[in-house]
């Protein structure tokens, strides 16, 4: 069993940058990935980015790339989102999620993913 807890999120300019966190509690292992997804209201819920707990390998949404940047620290169990040059239509609820088993072929798929974090809310303002 894995909890995953989320932070970071908040209300700011376009333009701006913020920095989610996702802390991670309970075993994991090499095969594990993470990933961060939002929804935003009357939406689906998105992939956004992923990485290999094991190898560092990261994929981005199109939209995102450039100005995303998933990471994560071993030490700490925790993943991060750094988001530069945010836009009104990057606003939405922000999901930390992990994979026990990741695959490349899955990885942007939701229902895939076996743990959530409970969301925390991103609002760019324009």
């Amino acid at each position: 069993q894995v909890q995953l807890v989320e932070s970071g999120g908040g209300l700011v300019q376009a333009g701006g940058s913020l920095r989610l966190s996702c802390a991670a509690s309970g075993r994991t292992d090499s095969n594990y990935g993470m990933g961060w997804f939002r929804q935003a209201p009357g939406k689906e819920r998105e992939f956004v980015a992923t990485i290999k707990w094991s190898t560092d390998i990261t994929y981005y949404t199109d939209s995102v790339k450039g100005r995303f940047t998933i990471s994560r620290d071993k030490a700490t169990n925790t993943v991060y989102l750094q988001m530069n040059s945010l836009k009104p239509e990057d606003t939405a609820v922000y999901y930390c999620a992990a994979e026990r088993r990741w695959s490349i072929f899955t990885m942007m798929a939701p229902n895939k993913y076996d743990y959530w974090g409970q969301g925390t809310q991103v609002t760019v303002s324009s």
